[in-house]
This record gives C-alpha cells, structure tokens and sequence, in this order.
C-alpha cells in the first residue's frame, strides 16, 4: 500500500521559516514562475503511469512529448514491445490510436476527450504545464488574486468565473530564502481547482531536479535533414512525480517521469496522427 501523498510531501518539502523578503502581491510570483520556465518551449521523457479507481488499478509506461501552450503526444508501451495506443493533440485536433480494438478516435482538442484516456479531469493546455512545472493559471482579475506565507510555502487564491477557485502552493529553494523576493526561485508544489465548492482536481508536485538539454536529431544515414532543438539552452527544474487526485470520480493518478530533456527536435507531425490501414475511424466519445 502507498504511503498517504500527505507524508511523502511533508518528509519532501520540510517547514522552513518566512523569507525576510516575501512577494507583495500573486502577480509578481506567478511572473517570477513564468520567467523561470521561459526557456522551455517543449519537453521529453518517459512515464510510467499508476492509476486508482473504483474499476481498479491500471499501470503502464509511457513516452510523451509536450510543446506549449498545448500540444501534447502520449504513447503508450506494451509490456511485450510496441504500442497500445497514441494520443496526440496540437490545441485544435485530438486523436487517439486503440492497438488493442484497431480504432482511431479523431474530435476536438478539450478537456473531455485528454480526460477519457488519461483518467484526469485537465484540459491539454494545463496538463502540458503540470508535466514541465509549471502552474496552470485561471482567469482572473489582477484584485482576484492574493498571496500569503503559510506552513513553509507561498499560498495563492484564485477567484475565477463561474464559480472556480484555485489554490497554487509554491515553495522557494532553500538557498533562496534570505534573498530579495524578485530573486527567490519558485516551484509549484500544489495546485487545486474548485468550481462551485467542489474539487475537480489536485495536483502535487514533487522530486525537481534539472531537466537535461536536448541535441540535434541527425538521420546516421544522411537521408534526412538535421532537426535542431526547438528552443535555447535550458536545464530549468522539472517535477519526476505528479499526483492527481480526482475525489469526484474516486480516481488518483500517479506520473513519474525518468530521461526528462528539454526542447527536443521536432517534426511537423510530432503532434498529429493519421488512420494506419486497417482500423475503424470513429467521432472522439466527447464530440
């Protein structure tokens, strides 16, 4: 049995006192987060994935790509070689390759479609930003937003539209802490969203560590032409351990990410699919 998520992030991120020099108001932290994360444009690695919920328990391996703002790829690994299914979503166009039933599953890009594959309540613009660090932001107004120290981290509210709230909890690294707050290096340890009272989703954040910078790809047959990385030098920290907790659905989701690299090369169809010969082409369940 896993060891309640409360303990493990307690036994992670230990209490430290206050910052003499704390952010005045949210805006200027969630700019300093931005800043941080500037130089990533994309990111790689391999995941494995632990889900929960009342159907059972489900663990698999995982490639995935991401490049904001939203495109994301996710391929998913047999145990016995090869794939049993490919998402791929460029913001506009979703689509998923089943191996196992030979459909292909083409809709739109939302929330609803991320979610019947990945069992988390996230849209694909959120979802890339968790995987690489970042906060996902709501809407809000510049006077929606507060900020306040509590329990060794930084606690921003959110009043959004509709209803929604959402809690981001950053912590500065522990050398960090005697500098001037426009100094301090933040990361995202928490984020919750709420609509209406109810939690739609948690996400904790843990285990940073400087993502590696990606290299060119070369074809070692000189067929194809070299594909540069997609963005500047970059080694900003990135989450190996994300937890999802959807109380709604009584599902909790684990990714732990290994060979992170930032900005790898990519390909016009990194983030798009076609039908392979000889499956079924079916309307995404949420279209």
């Amino acid at each position: 049995m896993l060891l309640p998520w409360a303990l493990f992030v307690s036994a992670c991120w230990p209490a430290a006192k206050a910052p003499a020099s704390q952010f005045p108001s949210a805006e200027p932290a969630l700019e300093q987060l931005r800043a941080q994360h500037s130089c990533s444009r994309a990111l790689r690695g391999e995941a494995k994935i632990d889900s929960f919920s009342p159907q059972g328990r489900l663990k698999v391996g995982a490639l995935f790509m991401l490049e904001h703002p939203q495109s994301l790829r996710l391929d998913l690994l047999s145990p016995l070689g090869g794939t049993l299914g490919t998402l791929t979503s460029d913001g506009a166009r979703f689509a998923l390759l089943d191996q196992k039933e030979r459909r292909f599953y083409v809709g739109s890009a939302n929330q609803c479609n991320i979610e019947r594959f990945l069992q988390v309540p996230v849209p694909p613009a959120a979802l890339a930003q968790l995987m690489a660090g970042e906060a996902p932001v709501l809407v809000h107004e510049p006077n929606a937003a507060t900020i306040a120290w509590s329990d060794g981290h930084y606690r921003i509210e959110i009043d959004s539209r509709h209803g929604a709230h959402e809690t981001i909890e950053l912590e500065p690294h522990a050398s960090d802490f005697a500098k001037p707050y426009a100094e301090q290096r933040l990361r995202v340890i928490r984020v919750r969203v709420e609509q209406q009272g109810v939690t739609l989703y948690e996400a904790e954040l843990a285990g940073y560590h400087s993502g590696a910078m990606a290299t060119s790809r070369i074809d070692p047959f000189g067929l194809d032409p070299q594909v540069d990385p997609s963005g500047p030098v970059c080694h900003v920290e990135v989450p190996s351990r994300i937890r999802f907790n959807v109380p709604v659905s009584e599902r909790d989701v684990v990714f732990e990410s290994t060979a992170l690299e930032h900005n790898p090369p990519l390909l016009p169809e990194s983030f798009t699919q076609s039908p392979p010969a000889g499956v079924a082409i079916k309307a995404a369940p949420c279209d």
